[in-house]
């Protein structure tokens, strides 16, 4: 035993202590990264950021309805998998063990006999179905097509599933009963990318079906389980959002729709007619919420300008409560059998964790205390809201994360980092690795919402659609920067931009059109080329994207997406630039990187370019996130901090 001892020590020190041609000692690269024109990870960097690279999630899944215990998604290893939690304060104990992340369970109602998995490969999205029993998992779908859970029938014999297995393109909806997969047949036929059953009416007989159009407009429909025959619910041609979508017991569906107005409200939709009745109306977006089984409360959730705030409504009195929730975002809500409310909480100075709620009392009780690398999470700073008024008056917000004053006096660094989507918001969060920027880099980080971001009405998230109001949205960088270099806590010489996916096109649209006032831009799984990627991003997908950025097949808007691409003017990126990517990201493909990062270096332009073999549109396996935030470092310390 203790040769064996001494024999993994040598190997350990041989690779944690490996060396530079300096002679410095650097960190192993993971076997599926590359890291071309990035230079060797100091090991001295590596020990020094350790505390902020161990911090622990658990993001709530489902209730379990045999043992009233939690489901929960943490990472213990490489990657997240599913864990079970007895009570609050339980030990958590895994249940699945696979080399691919396991992010949640579906469960079947009542008996709670079945429950269901979906895990993809190396990130390539195409999802497989599994069910998971004695931490074994059976696949129950073909192992090709790409494949998305659906809703449970309310007594648990049957699943809904959406496929693209037909022809590798629609999602087309099917029935399975996951005890016997040999039972799958076809509920619907469809064309288009965006099916989805997402509840069945109180007697099974009927599914309720969204047709995801866009993120301004979805479509409703019933489906008739013996029959298939299929009832378009909302009026032809009508522009709707929704969110929620569920039945309560006595058989009325409650959505949360924009409909007549600005915002998502909270109401009942008559199948009959099609029309929306609205009953509760907040000044933000009503965003999800979950009816109890006794069809007596509803919980649910307001987007309040990128926080969360979460009341409690009883459907009999039309009373409502609201709980007391500390700063930050919530989501996954599920009212258990039982009543507690479930849910994940997060915010910079907490990371996820899961809690409940007691729907009589509306006391919070925290099941899953995430570690946090041994620091102090009341020591992250809370963001602050920041407020303008764009080049044309539109009114927009973000958040700023400043540094500590007392330990970084003085005008500081800035980073800011934009979002992607663009359906999407910068929410006030926990920061993660990028809290080291802030607590010990003293760099401030801001988060802005441009125009295009969710969460601000339909008509804000309307504003950038298609290829001629695109750069708008990059203008709004422009004055985000306008506001922030005239703060007295930022250095307006020392300002870097970073963003991924969408956030990815608008740091190197803003390397392009604000280089002069910027030190450095880290584009992350980036659109580099609206027209090859609007071609080369997955089937599934496309029509989808064509909505939101335009259609590359009119010669028209090609032309216009062609030159508003960051490709087109890559003669134009004159600062330092870093790019990472997935190869097996199936949004925006590797190839977006490989060309720009081609063009950039053919301008005798810096470029370092992180690639990760096994991941996709992010990176989801602990090793590679690690490695890639110290390069990341790097590139910052050198370009951004300067003579820090």
């Amino acid at each position: 035993m203790k040769k064996v001892l001494t024999a993994i020590l040598l190997v350990s020190s041989a690779t944690a202590f490996a060396q530079d041609d300096g002679g410095e000692a650097v960190a192993p690269r993971p076997a599926a990264v590359v890291a071309d024109g990035i230079p060797a990870i100091p090991q001295q960097l590596v020990n020094e950021t350790q505390p902020y690279f161990e911090y622990r999630t658990a993001a709530f899944s489902e209730w379990d309805p045999q043992t009233r215990a939690m489901y929960v998604a943490t990472r213990f290893g490489d990657t997240a998998q599913l864990h079970r939690v007895a009570a609050p304060g339980a030990a958590r104990t895994q249940l699945t063990f696979e080399a691919e992340p396991v992010r949640g369970v579906s469960v079947s109602p009542g008996a709670g006999d079945v429950s269901l998995i979906s895990k993809d490969i190396g990130g390539n999205e195409f999802f497989q179905i599994f069910q998971l029993e004695d931490g074994r998992l059976t696949m129950l779908t073909d192992g090709t097509s790409r494949n998305s859970l659906g809703a449970w029938m309310p007594d648990g014999s049957m699943v809904a599933f959406s496929s693209t297995r037909r022809n590798g393109r629609d999602t087309d909806l099917y029935l399975m009963d996951p005890r016997d997969p040999s039972t799958t047949r076809m509920l619907a036929e469809r064309e288009g990318g965006g099916w989805f059953v997402v509840d069945f009416t109180p007697d099974g007989s009927t599914a309720l079906v969204v047709n995801y159009i866009s993120v301004t407009n979805m479509e409703l429909y019933h489906i008739d389980v013996a029959s298939g025959e299929v009832t378009q619910l909302t009026p032809e041609g009508a522009s709707v959002a929704f969110s929620g979508l569920q039945y309560a017991p006595d058989g009325r569906l409650w959505v949360a729709s924009d409909e007549r107005s600005e915002f998502k409200r909270l109401g009942t939709f008559d199948t009959a007619s099609g029309v929306f009745e609205p009953v509760i109306e907040e000044p933000w977006d009503i965003v999800d919420f979950d009816i109890s089984d006794d069809g007596q409360t509803i919980a649910y959730e307001v987007n309040a300008a990128g926080r969360s705030e979460l009341k409690l409504y009883d459907i009999t009195t039309g009373n409502i409560r609201e709980v007391a929730l500390p700063p930050g975002t919530l989501g996954g809500l599920e009212i258990a059998p039982w009543g507690d409310v479930g849910m994940t909480l997060v915010s910079n100075q907490g990371a996820a964790d899961a809690y409940s709620v007691d729907p009589e009392t509306l006391a919070l009780t925290r099941w899953t205390n995430s570690e946090m690398g041994g620091l102090d999470a009341q020591a992250n700073v809370l963001p602050e809201l920041i407020e303008i008024e764009s080049f044309d008056g539109e009114p927009m917000s973000g958040f700023l994360y400043a540094p500590d004053p007392a330990r970084h006096p003085g005008p500081r660094p800035l980073l800011v980092n934009i979002h992607g989507g663009p359906e999407s918001q910068a929410t006030a969060r926990f920061l993660g690795r990028n809290n080291y920027l802030i607590n010990e880099l003293g760099i401030a980080i801001f988060y802005p919402n441009v125009r295009g971001s969710t969460g601000y009405g339909k008509r804000f998230v309307s504003l950038d659609n298609g290829p001629f109001r695109r750069e708008d949205s990059v203008r709004d960088i422009g004055a985000f920067l306008d506001r922030l270099e005239d703060d007295p806590r930022i250095d307006a010489n020392r300002i870097g931009v970073t963003g991924g996916s969408y956030g990815g096109y608008m740091c190197y649209a803003s390397a392009i059109r604000y280089g002069e006032r910027l030190r450095g831009a880290n584009c992350i799984v980036a659109i580099s080329d609206f027209v090859t990627f609007l071609e080369n991003t997955q089937d599934y997908r496309r029509d989808l994207r064509r909505v939101e950025y335009g259609d590359e097949r009119d010669p028209e808007q090609r032309a216009q997406l062609r030159a508003i691409s960051p490709l087109t003017r890559a003669d134009e990126i004159r600062i330092p630039l870093m790019v990472a990517t997935g190869a097996n990201d199936p949004r925006v493909p590797a190839s977006e990187a490989d060309q720009i990062i081609e063009a950039v270096r053919a301008n005798g332009g810096e470029a370092w370019h992180f690639l990760a073999q096994n991941e996709g549109h992010g990176f989801a396996r602990k090793e590679n996130a690690d490695y890639f935030y110290w390069a990341t470092i790097l590139f910052w310390r050198r370009h951004l901090l300067g003579g820090d």
